[in-house]
């Protein structure tokens, strides 16, 4: 099977209610240092504890250089109104070839209850649905993650079953909810 073409960059930062997903820039690192301070954000992620401006500005690089390396679209979360940087979320396409993606997001902890995690998520999946070759997109949460499930229940997401043992978050095996996502 011969894997289509990467996807080109959105032409219009994709968007819904009071946030966009724009490229990740240098000036995120100040929101990526408020993420790190966060124990699950770093223990899910390359983002190093309580990172200092050299390790912020190191994650940022690592976000800009996913989609040059064909992994996936790395976007920040930003408020529309004002531009601010309010968290991270992705489209990884490492399974494209097969019409499947996965996802991921993060908003910092001044920002959360607002509602920008699930406007980013819908966004994030409106901007998916563009992409004629992808038709599911998978979401993995821990089961006590509440937040996070009721995040991917808003943005239309249907949970599909328990992964036992699935993955390794901070040095142990854990279990993982399966929320997916397909084309209308």
């Amino acid at each position: 099977m011969t894997s289509p073409p990467f996807p080109p960059w959105p032409e219009v930062p994709p968007s819904c209610g009071a946030v966009l997903l724009r490229p990740v820039r240098d000036d995120d690192a100040a929101m990526a240092r408020e993420l790190s301070t966060d124990p699950y954000v770093v223990s899910i992620g390359t983002l190093t504890p309580s990172a200092d401006d050299a390790e912020a500005l190191a994650w940022v690089r690592r976000q800009q250089q996913r989609y040059v390396d064909n992994a996936g679209f790395s976007f920040t979360i930003a408020e529309s109104a004002t531009g601010t940087a309010v968290g991270h979320c992705g489209l990884w396409l490492k399974e494209l070839s097969a019409g499947r993606a996965s996802a991921g997001y993060a908003v910092t902890p001044a920002a959360r209850g607002k509602g920008h995690a699930t406007a980013a998520l819908v966004a994030l999946v409106g901007f998916a649905w563009t992409i004629e070759e992808l038709h599911r997109i998978a979401l993995y949460i821990e089961p006590w993650n509440i937040g996070s499930i009721r995040t991917a229940e808003r943005a239309g997401f249907a949970a599909e079953g328990m992964l036992r043992s699935y993955q390794v978050i901070g040095g142990v095996r854990r279990d993982m909810l399966l929320y997916a996502a397909v084309r209308p």
